[in-house]
């Protein structure tokens, strides 16, 4: 006789309906599962996602990309100027396009975050 082989219950408690909602589900309506809470929690960000603070990831992002180390314990990646380049034209972009929707916080962590990487593309790629 061939062994076949155990599948696994997914269950979505997204519904409120918990085991409720589990246990009438039919044949065709298989249940999902949600990662238990303490899962999710481990995986949410130790900070809320601000505009600023996605600036913020994206300068890091290029900056990294352009040879810095944003984390001694972490290896260097490899310099890769286009790509670097590619995250400051993102920021230019999104720059233009939030021109007097953005408080003047936010104006202000955009338009240094671009100077500081525009001049330091410059220097790496003029071999300064």
């Amino acid at each position: 006789m061939a062994e076949q082989e155990e599948g696994f219950v997914v269950r979505d408690r997204r519904g409120g309906g918990g085991e409720a909602a589990a246990k009438t589900a039919g044949p065709s309506e298989a249940p999902t599962s949600v990662p238990p809470e303490s899962d999710a929690a481990q995986q949410a960000p130790a900070f809320p996602v601000t505009f600023s603070s996605f600036v913020i990831s994206l300068g890091s992002s290029s900056l990294m990309l352009m040879g810095e180390t944003l984390d001694p314990q972490q290896q260097a990646i490899p310099v890769n100027l286009p790509q670097a380049k590619e995250i400051i034209d993102l920021l230019s972009v999104l720059e233009e396009k939030t021109k007097g929707n953005l408080t003047s916080e936010e104006q202000t962590v955009l338009r240094d975050m671009l100077y500081a990487l525009r001049m330091k593309y410059v220097s790496l790629s003029s071999g300064k």
